[in-house]
């Protein structure tokens, strides 16, 4: 899977993103006796550096771009993170996006000739264990290369819809993190979400700045227990702020601690799973598949929602067409993925979800349109939202600079 890793130097000679106007995210939650962090500028000394990092107990890294020895065909930046399985990695330049896995602040991007996979770790307590952080959450066991000559192998248009996004892999996040940014997903648009995910998260400890984003190390649950479900309707979550609190409080009182309950849940089989993550306030079928598919190992999990529900009667179970998407009709739909793709379906399920997005149908070649075109979901709840917003403009410099990336990415 791997390749030998290139001597290509990663240019810093790319065209940089223009200036936006940002401002730093609010803060959702008041920081209890949260740690000060220094601001640390590149421009000092580097002994100055490494003191005022020491003091923080943290170690900042001035290191240059590496190899991560992933070709585009293993991870394709812009057909990964923009695409809703995660809301906390941001595009920080073209073809590059910066996040935060624990306490490392790093940034992947791909190099403008070969399109290898190159990163650059900005703080980390330990380079070798943000490294492995790294490579645990790109889920890098799992040759994508292997699995879709699988799925190419039964299914001709999966076959030429890889051949055109290559890379789109499914990632292997923090399963606390996961679980509260789907719980913000809930009848929710991706700016909205993100807004919201940047809220919560601006109550960790502050890492650093890159292209303009403020980024903070994901709060633990002792900090998240801390905001109130008044906070959170004021910061804009609506009734989604009782499910955040509510599943908190749920969370704290498993055994051995919340944090640990989820990671077990990455060793039971995919039902038990489910199951468990509906007991949860907020989390339905579809949220719980989502967060099981991205954090728990279970590849074969199929989050089903009417973008799925028009794929698979299209594709897979034609003859359901035009029916009402019931729960019953749900595990048909899970169920006829498995029967197609075997033990990885949540991926396959993936690349066909990504192929079906406005910023991919644009760039496919024409004989992937189709006449109705997938628009997102709004299901109906019990208790009207508080607010409404679309705030898609003030992503618009990220949406153009994402459509150059798959350009970028589909001419290569």
């Amino acid at each position: 899977m791997k390749r030998p890793r290139s001597e290509i130097p990663l240019s810093a000679a790319s065209r940089s993103p223009p200036s936006l106007p940002h401002t730093p995210p609010q803060r959702l939650l008041k920081p209890h006796n949260c740690k000060a962090t220094s601001q640390i500028s590149s421009k000092k000394h580097k002994n100055s550096i490494l003191k005022v990092a020491a003091a923080a107990g943290k170690t900042t890294h001035l290191a240059t771009w590496a190899p991560l020895d992933l070709t585009q065909s293993e991870l394709s930046l812009p057909l990964t993170f923009p695409t809703g399985q995660t809301f906390r990695w941001k595009q920080t330049g073209p073809l590059q996006y910066t996040g935060t896995l624990g306490p490392h602040l790093i940034s992947l991007k791909h190099h403008n000739q070969n399109g290898d996979v190159y990163y650059r770790i900005h703080r980390t307590p330990s380079e070798s264990a943000a490294k492995s952080a790294l490579l645990d959450f790109l889920n890098i066991d799992i040759s994508l290369t292997d699995i879709w000559a699988e799925f190419s192998a039964s299914d001709s248009r999966f076959a030429e819809l890889a051949r055109h996004l290559k890379g789109a892999r499914v990632l292997r996040q923090d399963p606390l993190e996961c679980l509260i940014q789907f719980l913000c997903s809930s009848n929710n648009n991706i700016a909205r979400i993100t807004k919201m995910v940047d809220f919560i998260s601006s109550s960790g400890e502050h890492l650093g700045s890159v292209g303009g984003f403020e980024f903070h190390e994901f709060p633990s649950l002792e900090r998240l227990a801390m905001a109130t479900e008044q906070e959170l309707r004021e910061a804009g979550f609506g009734y989604r702020a009782k499910y955040v609190t509510g599943t908190v409080d749920a969370l704290q009182l498993k055994p051995g601690g919340g944090a640990e309950w989820l990671a077990s849940l990455r060793k039971l089989d995919l039902q038990v799973v489910i199951d468990a993550l509906c007991t949860l306030p907020g989390v339905g079928p579809k949220v719980a598949a989502c967060i099981a598919l991205f954090s728990l190992d279970q590849h074969h999990a199929i989050p089903v929602d009417t973008h799925v529900w028009q794929i698979a009667t299209r594709y897979l179970l034609p003859e359901l067409a035009g029916a009402r998407l019931t729960p019953k009709l749900c595990g048909q739909v899970a169920n006829a993925f498995v029967s197609k793709y075997g033990k990885y379906a949540g991926w396959a399920q993936t690349l066909l979800f990504i192929a079906e997005l406005p910023a991919q149908k644009t760039i496919l070649p024409s004989q992937f349109a189709t006449n109705k075109e997938i628009k997102p979901a709004v299901e109906k709840d019990s208790e009207v939202d508080d607010e409404q917003i679309h705030s898609s403009q003030d992503l618009s410099w990220q949406a153009r600079s994402l459509e150059d990336d798959l350009s970028w990415h589909l001419n290569r």
